[in-house]
Order: structure tokens, then C-alpha cells, then sequence
């Protein structure tokens, strides 16, 4: 009978393993890590978030504006954004809003406080076109509101705006 310590061969120089080279790929940061994409490179971000690291917040439906991420610190479409075109730079989803140690984006808090979430569904877009808006303009206008690229079926825009507004003035927290 053979013992298992005589069923394993040690490695040993010309044993036919040769380490694989590191892959060329895209590299670039998705919430503050660093990854290496070695696939399709027209592979639209969406498919990458969802399918290879699944962040399923980032939702497909570009016409709601359920798509949105930041890139660079500005909301853009992760359906409209090849992975081609992303080397070396920084993309935040709706996962990655919240602080390092699981505290809430006002943003996010804001929107739990006004209630401005329906079915669910366009609330990642809203948060990362909020987080946009409040950036480029942090005391945003009615017109200003009315220019966010999101659309909500369940009728929450107005406490969508609320929630912005709330942000804006400082008042994140309960009433």
C-alpha cells in the first residue's frame, strides 16, 4: 500500500510549470481598489460591475439614469463607457458611497430620512446624480433639479428633491 507522502512529487526544475506572464489589461480603481481588466476591452463598464465583480447596485437602464456611476468624480452612464477607455482611472458606484467604516453618504441618509425610495430600482442613479449635483453645486436650484438625467416610475421625485435639498442645507438626519 502507498503512503500519500509517496504520491506526491515535488517540484523540481524542468517539471514542465512555467509561471504565466501577468496579463496585459486595463487597470483602474472601482470604489477605491485597484483592478486589472484582461477581457473584451469594448466590454461596456455596466457588464464588468454586474456580471465580473458582482456590483449589482448599477442598474441597465440607461434611459432612467439607473446606469450612473462616477468616473473621475463625475456622474456618467456605465453602459456608454467601453472599458477601453477607462485605463487608469477611478470609477465609484453606489456601493462605494459609503464611508470605510459603514457609515452613510448623506446623500444616502437623506434619502432613507425623506422616504425617497420607491421600488428601489433608480435609487443608485438618484444617489450618484445627487452626489454629482452636490459637488458642481452645492446649494442647487429648482432648475438645476429638474436637469438631473434620472426618472423614477414610482413617483418619488419630489422627495427625491427634498432629499437633495435636505443635503444641501446641512439637515441630513432625522427631523
Amino acid at each position: 500500500m502507498a503512503l500519500a507522502q509517496d504520491l506526491v512529487t515535488p517540484a523540481a526544475p524542468g517539471n514542465g510549470i512555467v509561471p504565466e506572464k501577468v496579463r496585459d489589461g486595463i487597470d483602474l480603481e472601482i470604489n477605491g481598489e485597484h483592478y486589472r481588466h484582461t477581457g473584451d476591452p469594448q466590454m461596456p463598464l455596466l457588464w464588468y460591475l454586474r456580471d465580473v465583480l458582482r456590483l449589482t447596485g448599477t442598474k441597465y437602464a440607461r434611459e432612467t439614469g439607473a446606469d450612473l456611476v462616477l468616473l473621475n468624480g463625475k456622474a456618467v452612464s456605465a453602459i456608454a463607457q467601453p472599458m477601453v477607455k477607462l485605463a487608469g482611472k477611478s470609477v465609484i458606484t453606489v456601493e462605494g458611497l459609503a464611508a470605510n467604516d459603514g457609515g452613510l453618504h448623506p446623500v444616502q441618509q437623506a434619502f432613507i430620512d425623506e422616504d425617497a425610495i420607491g421600488c428601489g430600482y433608480c435609487t443608485p442613479g438618484w444617489l450618484i446624480a445627487a452626489v454629482d449635483l452636490l459637488k458642481r453645486k452645492p446649494r442647487p436650484t429648482d432648475d438645476d433639479l429638474d436637469q438631473l438625467p434620472n426618472l423614477c416610475r414610482c413617483g418619488c421625485q419630489t422627495r427625491v428633491r427634498r432629499a437633495i435639498k435636505r443635503v444641501a442645507a446641512g439637515k441630513v438626519g432625522p427631523a
